[in-house]
């Protein structure tokens, strides 16, 4: 996916189990962050602060999704946990994630692992990638997503 191409039909769990649809989503602004890890440090702060902002996200007319490679189970227990007002994908066949490019090598403690890249994507109503961001770093992160959901 680039800037400007048309999603294609996307189809993932929810965290309860439901199928996620993005055709249930049209004509609706979409916020797809990609996470590496259920109830990690900074993916639970990343988290929170789509949390936080929600209600801001809602007033700009988007809704906003978590996407990582955990089971349905594992997100329901982190959205609990964490009171998530937005729902977690499981994307755990990794369809979204080579979609986006997302999954990546990297470093943990001196070996080498294949993983989720901290990754946002902005989608707009007609369903086009609007705005990526990748390699995130978690502080402001949220609030810079919200800045561009709004001028979208």
């Amino acid at each position: 996916m680039k800037v400007g191409d048309r999603l294609p039909a996307l189809r993932l769990p929810q965290s309860d189990g439901s199928i996620w649809r993005l055709a249930d989503h049209a004509g609706q602004k979409l916020v797809l962050y990609f996470y590496p890890k259920d109830m990690t440090a900074g993916c639970t702060t990343e988290g929170q602060a789509f949390r936080d902002l929600h209600p801001a996200f809602r007033r700009a007319r988007t809704a906003v999704f978590g996407i990582s490679r955990d089971s349905c189970a594992s997100h329901a227990k982190f959205r609990a946990k964490e009171r998530f007002p937005f729902e977690l994908l499981a994307d755990t066949d990794e369809t979204a994630c080579r979609l986006f490019d997302v999954i990546r090598e990297k470093n943990m403690y001196g070996r080498k692992v294949v993983g989720i890249e901290r990754s946002t994507f902005l989608i707009d109503a007609s369903g086009r990638l609007a705005r990526e961001w990748r390699k995130v770093r978690v502080k402001g992160h949220a609030e810079e997503v919200l800045e561009a959901a709004k001028h979208l």
